[in-house]
């Protein structure tokens, strides 16, 4: 039996077709997610933490003419997000330990300390049984508004 295809987006709003205006303020996100959402195949299974996060990836898998599933999957789309406070700017107030622990998450997603992953807003709830990041094809990493997105997908 072969292992779907999985990738890993964030689950930041700013995604959904709502926002996507004439200046799109995350276009490079979008275009990486839509183009991670575009190899899991026609039929996605989707694992997120809240409804954000859900309609975030069913806009998504909409986007490339794909549809969620529970069973039949042709691929995996988790949603999440390192820290949120990592600069004056982010949505939360500066923390310096935000950026020692994206780092750490960038090396595994496997026992992330839930308690000081909440005292930083990040949404790792659905990350702990991914590979590592240098196991897969990453093709966003990046903190714009002072929040850790990353895009990847592993084969």
């Amino acid at each position: 039996m072969t292992t779907p295809p999985v990738a890993l987006v964030p689950g930041v709003p700013a995604l959904l077709p709502a926002y996507a205006s004439l200046e799109d303020p995350v276009a490079p996100l979008r275009a990486a997610c839509l183009a991670a959402v575009g190899g899991l195949g026609p039929r996605v299974r989707v694992r997120s933490s809240g409804p954000s996060g859900a309609r975030v990836a069913a806009a998504l898998v909409e986007a490339v003419g794909a549809v969620v599933v529970e069973d039949g999957a042709t691929g995996v789309l988790v949603v999440g997000n390192g820290s949120a406070k990592r600069t004056e700017k982010a949505p939360g107030d500066f923390d310096p330990r935000a950026e020692e622990f994206d780092a750490g998450l960038r090396s595994s997603f496997a026992g992330v300390d839930a308690a000081l992953a909440a005292e930083l807003w990040a949404d790792t709830a659905c990350l702990g049984e991914l590979p590592p990041l240098a196991d897969a094809e990453v093709t966003y990493d990046d903190a714009p508004f002072g929040v850790q997105y990353w895009v990847a997908r592993w084969q």
